[in-house]
């Protein structure tokens, strides 16, 4: 049982990558006053967490109502993902999330899809099961990351004055490029498998 937690634990941990998201919070949350900035990052981790949570659980039933497929819900995610990793690289006037009513972020793309991505996503799907020894322990696990989100966003400011802002900057900067990378990659894999059910 312990087992089979920590190798979900760090699957989820590897899929929702929150220490490689640390740049897109500190950049999403750059015009938001100080104070406000722990709830929404508490905010935006609880949506990402219930949503895995549901897609855990009617994730399957959820894309068949629908008519959608695990490639279309990568494919999308990697789109978003690209435009983002653009404004990284290239600053705009608006930002890296364009304008935004009090320039708070709210679910997108903090909580979808930084957190909660096409990765993700299809990872809870694979946790279907009707053992409730399975289930449990996958909840467990989901909320066990769930923490770790909170301790590294909520500290995520902390980290941008001990190394300065021409370092957040820079960090920034690759980190835009990296995503570029990842956004592309999820494409190329969306399209390799849509390309495979024709």
């Amino acid at each position: 049982m312990t087992q089979s937690f920590f190798q979900t634990f760090i699957l989820l941990l590897l899929v929702t990558d929150p220490f490689g998201n640390v740049p897109l919070f500190v950049a999403a949350l750059k015009d938001v006053p100080p104070k406000r900035r722990p709830r929404i990052v508490v905010r935006e981790c609880a949506i990402a967490f219930i949503l895995l949570l549901v897609f855990m659980f009617f994730g399957r039933h959820f894309l068949a109502a629908l008519q959608l497929s695990e490639v279309s819900l990568r494919i999308g995610g990697g789109v978003i993902l690209l435009m983002i990793a653009i404004r990284m690289v290239f600053p705009h006037p608006d930002g890296v999330l364009g304008h935004s009513e009090h320039g708070e972020p709210f679910i997108v793309p903090l909580a979808i899809p930084a957190l909660a991505g096409p990765s993700a996503l299809a990872t809870v799907l694979l946790f279907s099961s009707d053992s409730m020894n399975d289930v449990m322990i996958h909840v467990a696990a989901l909320g066990a990351v769930g923490v770790v989100w909170l301790a590294v966003f909520l500290g995520a400011e902390k980290l941008q004055n001990a190394l300065g802002p021409q370092v957040m900057t820079a960090f920034e900067r690759l980190m835009g490029l990296i995503l570029t990378a990842m956004s592309v990659e999820m494409l190329l894999s969306g399209v390799r498998e849509f390309v495979k059910t024709l």
